[in-house]
């Protein structure tokens, strides 16, 4: 991919500050599309003052955020989900009294482009475990099986680029490697992906850039991680 070429997302020196307090300081990041990049920091750096930052949650005081060329700023927060954008918070955010299939549908409902019924076939082509459990509701799960419908619902909006907030955080082993399998076959298609995490221990081989965030800044520059030629890849539609 050319250096030259127009990030999908492109952040810019943003400033953003929560009850008055500093939370992110300049940070800056971009991400070329179907690109895997990997924001770490340590709890409290700003991963997910970040994230919400995308989202529409936090409106930064300075800095750009630019998606495909268009700056956030003027775009509503359940606008940004139509342009493509899947957000996977970290909490997860289901709505406990609805079933998994609702939750997945919540993003698509707001969009008029997305079709119910394409994006689950390929939510429940990916995780045929979600699809068993369609029908219960997101209250009775458990916290393992939340962060995979949180992840299906994402999967379900994004189909330019998917923001997901600590995936691998307080779940099983077991359950770590599912998600990391799922987030695994979307590499080398066309949707990019950023993961924030405080560590390296899952998913080192998925990245092609790594930021580093400490304290709401950039530490250092990017690093060159695999190259998305090396991995597998799930046909997108």
């Amino acid at each position: 991919m050319s250096a030259s070429s127009q990030p999908l997302l492109a952040v810019e020196a943003i400033e953003v500050s929560i009850q008055s307090m500093p939370a992110l300081r300049g940070f800056s990041l971009a991400v070329q599309p179907g690109e895997m990049v990997g924001l770490i920091g340590r709890n409290g750096a700003g991963k997910t003052t970040f994230m919400r930052s995308a989202m529409g949650h936090l409106t930064p005081s300075a800095g750009t955020i630019r998606f495909d060329g268009v700056d956030l700023a003027g775009v509503a927060r359940h606008g940004r989900a139509a342009l493509g954008i899947g957000y996977m918070p970290e909490d997860r955010g289901l709505v406990p009294q609805l079933t998994v299939e609702e939750n997945i549908l919540l993003p698509v409902w707001v969009s008029k482009r997305l079709k119910a019924k394409e994006r689950l076939d390929f939510v429940y082509g990916l995780m045929p475990e979600v699809a068993e459990m369609r029908g219960r509701k997101a209250l009775l799960l458990s916290g393992g099986q939340q962060k995979l419908v949180a992840l299906g619902r994402a999967l379900a909006a994004g189909t330019r680029m998917l923001l997901l907030d600590e995936p691998f955080e307080g779940v099983a082993p077991a359950l770590s490697q599912r998600l990391a399998e799922v987030i695994f076959a979307l590499k080398g298609e066309r949707l990019a992906v950023v993961i924030s995490q405080s560590d390296l221990n899952h998913s080192r081989r998925l990245f092609e850039h790594e930021y580093v965030i400490e304290r709401g800044a950039n530490v250092g520059g990017t690093r060159r991680g695999v190259e998305a030629s090396e991995a597998p890849s799930h046909p997108l539609p």
